[in-house]
């Protein structure tokens, strides 16, 4: 029986009904576009979340997972291979150098590794974490205790001890957060499931000073951020400063599951054998999409590309009527529509017309295009845009 005869929705749905009901079925996608079971085809200016950034099936990512899966897809740490040791090396050549790279399957576990590193380095008695309000870290326990929304803490309280959470790009608020308990700081450098807000260049630097000084772990969360998206390979390299802990994922694998943690010698040093581990971490074929991703978009240069078409995709949407305003980095964009204006409704009508995009916020759509997006399907995609917020009155 196909798979397209089971429902996904009501009583007889087989998932757990953590996502609420699927809107589409797709069924197949290539560079920008998408086809649901019925054939229609949309636009995708979602990209999985800031994660198909090279395209959906994008044909050298393919081609490498491919030939990884006839050779070698797993072993256990036990043991190594090849390409995630080469995958690490890429890696640590993209963030300077100085460092090494603890892989996993996804950003929640990357922030919880940075957790538990955070703890070991300060120790007993200093292991709190200090993070924004309106953060999101990922929905483990600790990870989302991390995440700076009450409200999603709320069904499961109580939540781990040891986080505190401030207003974002409040330098104040920070400077009398970070005393002699914690042991680090993690930010964001734009804030994505809080409504695409970056950090303000004082703030992030203030953020930089303060930890040197009192000997703190600054820690970038470039789960969305990274790879290109931004319009640098990170999202911090546009503020000036050197993390000691990045934590990164989606546009990774460009759709294979795979996260990373990335330390500076001097604090990945302080994990032992037995400290952390995962199953899946570093295997074979998940860092053979890395790699490929890595490579593929050095080749295009990814960060050059996320510029240009952001740029044209600001101006463009900033000029509609019932927009209020376009704000993010590069190719990660939330568009704040007029007030009175339903950004869900929005969304859905976007949908209908065949654009996927994400109401970020009651009040903002997200537009995270592939990096590969065209200038001819941005002027489509934009045209959809206007023509969903005619019918809409602020």
């Amino acid at each position: 029986m196909s798979s397209h005869a089971f429902s996904t929705s009501g009583d007889h749905c087989p998932y757990i009904p953590v996502f609420g009901p699927p809107q589409v079925m797709f069924t197949r996608g290539l560079g920008t576009e998408l086809w649901d079971v019925n054939g229609k085809r949309y636009l995708d200016f979602l990209c999985g979340i800031a994660v198909t950034s090279l395209g959906h099936s994008n044909p050298v990512v393919v081609e490498a997972i491919t030939k990884q899966a006839q050779t070698l897809m797993h072993v256990s740490n036990f043991f190594a291979n090849p390409v995630a040791t080469e995958t690490a090396v890429l890696i640590n050549q993209l963030l300077g150098g100085s460092g090494q790279v603890f892989f996993c399957n996804s950003g929640a576990e990357a922030n919880e590794a940075a957790i538990k590193l955070a703890r070991k380095f300060g120790g007993r008695g200093r292991h709190t974490v200090v993070s924004a309000l309106g953060s999101f870290h990922g929905r483990t326990l600790a990870a989302l205790a991390a995440t700076g929304q009450p409200a999603k803490h709320e069904p499961f309280q109580p939540m781990p001890e040891g986080f505190r959470h401030v207003p974002f790009n409040d330098i104040g608020a920070l400077d009398a957060a970070v005393d002699n308990a914690v042991a680090a700081v993690l930010i964001e450098p734009v804030q994505g499931e809080g409504g695409v807000l970056p950090a303000s260049m004082e703030y992030l630097q203030a953020a930089q000073k303060m930890c040197t000084e009192r000997g703190v772990l600054l820690m970038l969360d470039e789960v969305q951020t990274g790879f290109g998206r931004t319009g640098k390979w990170f999202g911090f390299e546009h503020y000036g400063i050197s993390p000691d802990v990045v934590l990164m994922a989606k546009a990774m694998g460009n759709g294979m599951p795979i996260g990373a943690m990335w330390a500076k010698r001097s604090v990945a040093e302080v994990f032992k054998p037995g400290d952390h581990g995962s199953t899946f971490s570093g295997t074979a074929i998940a860092t053979s999409a890395a790699k490929a991703t890595i490579l593929e978009m050095q080749r295009i240069d990814a960060p050059r590309l996320a510029t240009e078409k952001g740029a044209l995709l600001t101006q463009l949407v900033s000029k509609l009527d019932n927009v209020s305003s376009v704000r993010g980095l590069g190719l990660l964009l939330g568009v704040e529509l007029a007030p009175g204006i339903d950004a869900k409704q929005v969304q859905l009508s976007l949908l209908e017309m065949g654009l996927v995009t994400n109401a970020v916020t009651a009040s903002a759509l997200r537009l995270a295009p592939p990096i590969t997006v065209t200038t001819d399907e941005i002027h489509e995609a934009v045209a959809m845009i206007a023509s969903a917020l005619k019918g809409f009155v602020s």
